[in-house]
């Protein structure tokens, strides 16, 4: 039986063995402890965290103290967005969230809690490209939102904003800044040291940790209140016990994909090209989606006129492929997705569009197997949907 191609790491990526032997012990009995408690067993437990704290720190360019431990990426946003807004509350300041229309759910969503709280969001459109009109997002500091929040990289087009010349123009204004870079790290270089975020947030399955543990990196601790409330844990940001283990996972994924970095960013890309051009010479009509933008190097979305990309998937699985219709958090939903509206592409084509992603394990004959079969499943697909009537 031919081994099956797994082309989804936006979505996920498996556990990395380095990152497994090195949270394992803080599952097993010698440092299994409490972070908080003073015996041997807590003082394993807290030097594992801290361990892992410098570890993302140093991965980012920031300083260990400023690394916020969460759930994830969406907890990691949900405190970012309504952190802020909460924070501009408590100065007497306008709730207001400023973000764009092709940002992930999290941040959407977190953006339009803020107005049920009273406050106010503004979401900024894109050009056909995915790309924020860097002149609309600097007229917009000017009406002062508590956060202005841009993903760094999107994860269904892989796009990649003007993150530093975003970043400069809000910290010129005095608005905190904040990105989602759970795309963007570990694919292509970042650090805050030459960049002005204030907040930015990290996840750990998408670079070879477990699902269950991010990090947000708060520059700035006055930008931000509490959105969950207990102990008094990580400098009172983000309180309750913290997961140790899934802390060390990300630290050692986090120090092996800042190494690996630029070796890594070369190859994905090659093997993007490579997989595009391959497809497109497959299927002469094949439309790339944010092709002309700047785009981090592992994610590949393509457009199939004529075909649906819920009956493509179903193909693509049979045919021992693993792919997505988009955002894996929206998966299941038969409206077209937000981003590719955003970006103006046709709701026909919309819904016509499959996401490929590369990641660590991605191989060249990975790549060939996905060019060989795509063209049958894209005549297979198109023969359906012509049958029933809806091309």
């Amino acid at each position: 039986m031919t081994t099956p191609v797994y082309l989804d790491h936006a979505a996920t990526t498996p556990v990395r063995p380095e990152v497994l032997d090195a949270m394992l012990p803080y599952l097993g009995l010698s440092a299994f402890g409490n972070p908080s408690s003073a015996h041997r067993f807590g003082r394993a437990a807290r030097a594992g965290l801290e361990q892992a704290r410098k570890e993302v720190a140093l991965a980012v360019g920031a300083e260990p103290n400023q690394v916020v431990f969460t759930s994830g990426g969406t907890e990691a946003d949900n405190l970012a967005i309504v952190g802020s807004a909460l924070a501009a509350r408590e100065k007497g300041q306008p709730m207001r969230v400023l973000t764009t229309a092709v940002e992930h759910k999290a941040v959407l969503a977190a953006a339009h809690h803020v107005v049920k709280l009273g406050g106010e969001e503004e979401i900024l459109g894109v050009g056909p490209d995915g790309l924020v009109e860097v002149d609309e997002f600097v007229a917009a500091l000017h009406r002062l939102p508590a956060v202005a929040s841009v993903m760094w990289a999107n994860n269904e087009t892989g796009v990649r904003q003007p993150i530093d010349r975003l970043a400069e123009a809000s910290c010129g204004a005095g608005v905190p800044f904040h990105s989602d870079a759970v795309q963007a790290f570990g694919k292509f270089p970042i650090s805050l040291a030459t960049t002005s975020c204030t907040l930015l947030t990290l996840s750990g399955h998408k670079i070879g940790a477990p699902k269950g543990i991010g990090a947000l990196v708060v520059r700035d601790r006055k930008a931000v209140e509490a959105i969950i409330h207990g102990g008094g844990q990580q400098f009172g940001i983000r309180p309750g016990t913290e997961n140790v283990a899934g802390a060390v996972a990300l630290g050692r994924a986090a120090t092996l994909a800042a190494a690996e970095v630029a070796t890594e960013s070369a190859r994905l890309a090659d093997l993007r090209d490579r997989l595009a051009t391959g497809l497109r010479a497959a299927v002469s009509d094949l439309v790339i989606h944010g092709e002309r933008a700047a785009r981090a190097p592992h994610v590949l979305n393509v457009g199939v006129p004529g075909a649906e990309a819920e009956a493509m998937l179903m193909h693509l699985d049979l045919a021992g492929v693993a792919a997505s219709g988009g955002s894996a958090c929206t998966t299941g939903s038969v409206e077209p997705s937000h981003v590719l509206v955003a970006m103006g592409v046709d709701r026909a084509l919309a819904l016509g569009s499959v996401r490929f992603s590369l990641g660590h394990e991605t191989t060249e004959a990975d790549v060939a197997r996905l060019v060989a079969v795509f063209p049958g499943v894209v005549t297979k697909v198109r023969q359906l949907t012509a049958t029933l009537g809806r091309g």
